[in-house]
């Protein structure tokens, strides 16, 4: 005991990080105030005041041993009541040998007190049954309940071999009344067996029923667990025949439920509760599937993220990539059967055809144009059948509108809108990739309108809200080419150019709502611009004198003539002037043989509808009165003669306004 002046004047403390060194008594005892020459010490008054206190610190730890040591024992109890294994583990008392007492805590769990069963070492050496253990992780946390030391369930291991045999080794007496022998332990289950006439023989079974430790359930192989379990596996399954008409599965399925539900794991029940009714506790395959391709994973990033996703939460949020390759396929063209009748002209009759070569079926030879490029496509009919699919609801719902119910197999008229652009520069800007152009070109489809001739009138039962938008565009084929490469793309784009020709003399019989109907195909072509209608058409380029895609005026035409247009050009006529500008059948001069054709310069291979977008529309529209403006602001009208200066100044006055007033940029 050592005085402190600091705080107190007889403040008694114990070291903290120490254990106390005791001395014995001494002359100098600083307590009692011996002095150092060993002279009696002097009777003094008693010192009430300490006594009072010195009572005080003792009352005080004797309350503190007494509430640790209950804290202690109310513990100990409780994880008892946790493991409940009275009935499944041996108590010490049948030890034939009376060994010592740390001896006999030590082959003992430090839970339950019973004698180690399967036993299992944690990380701070000490010893438990496997089955306590795992049941106190679960219930108190995970720590080691004799030291607190952090311990989980996978730091257990099996302890040395010299241990398990000096268990084994260990003699006890027989629990079963009239049998006074002694056996080992390591052969206590095949002795009790032999007690065949033993009607609750399975209150004394030992778990261990081996020569070696007994290892948990969950820990064997698959094979292990058949063998352990084929008794309760053949009692299931008589129970099942009986009851549940054979449905074994539901069985154990409802068996662990109401095991979950008892320990009150809910959140683990709800979770098995949705697989049972096929809901299952992750993400949809089609939802995981669009979650990778919007955020641009790749197969092995989106691997990456399932795994640590699994590792991290337990549960399998994300569904495997197998699982997103099966629900891809239902979604890509190829995935329902469907019928042409008569059938298409040079059009494999099978159905189940997903993505193609874009380049599939071209000859090669050493004379052919070579096509140094990359390109995917989907048959045509197919990917058209994939989208009246996916528009399934929409199509019956509006008959349902229209009260069309009844009207059962059509035909339903279908307009679909084509679509081709170039998409820039879509070079790599790291890698190295093969040698292709480093622009592409995409051609898609829209399905603008579904109609059913009902009596002398056409219902429409569905017409697309937003045909502009990407959701709707459908791709039919992405190649790696310049748009400009003519060679190139009407290689790649002939193919679906004769298969939508196919369509158009033919019907498609398609299963739709649980009935057969037919449906009847309206091509359009008007989603291209000016540089790919003159590209597919056969015209010249944007530069060349005829001026115009629709009609056959020269630019001074055009320009002499700003009021009155007629659309003159079609397809079929452009063919026609191929063959002249080919042929030259009137043997003319370069400059009469152009004239002629008005401006047709190669095959035309795709048929577009004559009409300008909307949005070149707007651009010439917003120049046309850019211009307009500017001669408002210098009375043209007034003086047409104004030199370049002026009409410079007419500009920036315009532009002056647009920025300040309008918030504009004049570009």
């Amino acid at each position: 005991i050592q005085r402190k002046f600091s705080s107190s004047p007889y403040e008694v403390y114990f070291p903290r990080n120490s254990a106390m060194e005791w001395q014995p008594h001494s002359p100098n005892c600083d307590v009692c105030h011996t002095s150092c020459q060993g002279i009696k010490r002097k009777k003094q008054p008693p010192n009430l005041q300490l006594a009072k206190r010195l009572k005080i610190i003792a009352e005080r730890a004797r309350k503190n041993r007494c509430v640790k040591n209950q804290g202690k024992l109310n513990n100990k109890n409780l994880m008892k009541k946790i493991t409940n294994c009275k009935k499944i583990h041996l108590s010490t008392k049948l030890l034939a040998v009376d060994y010592p007492v740390d001896f006999v805590k030590a082959i003992s769990c430090q839970i339950c007190e019973h004698i180690l069963s399967d036993p299992v070492e944690t990380t701070c050496r000490h010893l438990f049954c496997r089955t306590c253990i795992l049941k106190c992780l679960k219930v108190m946390g995970s720590y080691c309940p004799s030291c607190l030391y952090p311990c989980f369930p996978t730091d257990l291991v099996t302890p040395v071999k010299s241990f398990l045999n000096i268990l084994d080794s260990l003699t006890l007496r027989c629990p079963v009344k009239e049998c006074d022998e002694e056996i080992l332990l390591g052969k206590y289950g095949q002795h009790l067996s032999s007690h065949k006439e033993l009607k609750g023989k399975e209150i004394y079974t030992h778990i261990n029923k081996g020569g070696r430790p007994r290892q948990h359930l969950l820990s064997l192989t698959r094979r292990a667990q058949k063998h352990r379990l084929r008794e309760l596996k053949l009692q299931v399954k008589t129970f099942a025949e009986k009851e549940e008409g054979g449905d074994i599965k539901a069985v154990c399925m409802t068996l662990f439920l109401l095991a979950l539900r008892s320990k009150n794991e809910h959140r683990q029940a709800d979770e098995l509760e949705a697989i049972m009714q096929g809901r299952g506790s992750g993400l949809h395959p089609a939802v995981c599937l669009a979650i990778r391709v919007n955020t641009f994973l790749s197969c092995s990033q989106y691997h990456k993220m399932y795994r640590t996703v699994k590792a991290v939460t337990g549960r399998q949020i994300f569904q495997p990539l197998h699982a997103l390759r099966t629900a891809e396929k239902a979604l890509l063209p190829g995935y329902h059967p469907f019928e042409w009748k008569p059938l298409l002209k040079n059009v494999s009759a099978n159905t189940e055809v997903g993505i193609i070569d874009g380049l599939s079926g071209l000859p090669h030879s050493v004379d052919d144009y070579p096509i140094d490029t990359i390109a995917k496509r989907f048959r045509y009919d197919a990917a058209l059948v994939s989208a009246l699919m996916d528009m399934e609801e929409d199509i019956l719902e509006g008959m349902k509108t229209h009260d069309l119910d009844d009207y059962l197999n059509g035909p339903f008229t279908v307009v679909v809108k084509e679509s081709c652009d170039g998409m820039g520069d879509v070079s790599e800007k790291h890698g190295c990739g093969p040698a292709v152009p480093e622009k592409a070109v995409r051609f898609s489809f829209t399905v603008m309108t579904v109609t059913i001739t009902h009596g002398n009138t056409n219902v429409r039962i569905f017409e697309e809200v937003k045909p502009n938008s990407e959701l709707c565009c459908k791709p039919l084929c992405l190649m790696l080419a310049d748009e400009s490469d003519h060679e190139t793309l009407t290689a790649i784009l002939s193919p679906l150019i004769a298969e939508r020709e196919a369509m158009k003399n033919s019907v498609l019989l398609l299963e739709m709502g649980g009935i057969l109907r037919t449906f009847k195909f309206i091509f359009r072509g008007t989603g291209y611009d000016e540089k790919l209608v003159r590209e597919v058409e056969g015209l010249e380029a944007s530069g060349s004198t005829y001026i115009c895609t629709l009609c056959d005026a020269t630019r001074l035409e055009a320009s002499q003539n700003l009021v009155l247009h007629s659309i003159t050009r079609s397809h079929t006529e452009n063919l026609e002037r191929y063959e002249v500008w080919r042929s030259n059948p009137y043997h003319e001069s370069v400059d009469e043989l152009r004239d002629r054709v008005k401006g047709v310069s190669a095959k035309p291979f795709i048929e577009t509808v004559p009409s300008i977008d909307a949005l070149h529309c707007d651009i010439g529209n917003a120049a046309e009165f850019y211009k307009i403006f500017q001669f408002e602001i210098g009375e043209v009208y007034k003086n047409s003669d104004a030199s370049k200066e002026e009409r410079k100044r007419w500009q920036s006055a315009l532009d002056k306004h647009l920025r300040k007033k309008m918030n504009l940029k004049p570009i």
